[in-house]
């Protein structure tokens, strides 16, 4: 199977953030492990796009990051959403259902 378009997971990244974020605070490379594992691989986040994606929503006040400790001492950078990423999520996700209604009906007969 031909890998997915880069160009399209581009466009949808900050819809799957706020969606991923919905459930919980998570670290960067958690969300990759979940983005991976709910696409059963298909989507394959890369650092280069997942940081500067975090950052955007953080500076739109969307999420916020915050540091916490591990086990081992180590600090490790988590963000979740803000009472405004909140509603973006939802919006967001409605917005993304008529979206994809709509590419499918022009597929469904094109």
């Amino acid at each position: 199977m031909a890998p997915i378009d880069r160009e399209l997971l581009k466009g949808s990244l900050e819809v799957v953030l706020l969606a991923l974020l919905e459930r919980g605070p998570m670290y960067g490379y958690q969300i990759v492990k979940e983005v991976r594992a709910l696409s059963d691989g298909v989507l394959d986040l890369k650092e280069g796009s997942l940081y500067p994606a975090l950052h955007r929503l953080e500076r739109q006040g969307l999420i916020e990051g915050f540091w916490q400790a591990r086990d081992d001492g180590a600090d490790r950078r988590y963000y979740r959403l803000t009472a405004q990423g909140m509603q973006a999520a939802r919006d967001k996700r409605a917005e993304w259902r008529r979206f994809t209604a709509a590419i499918e009906g022009v597929l469904r007969y094109a």
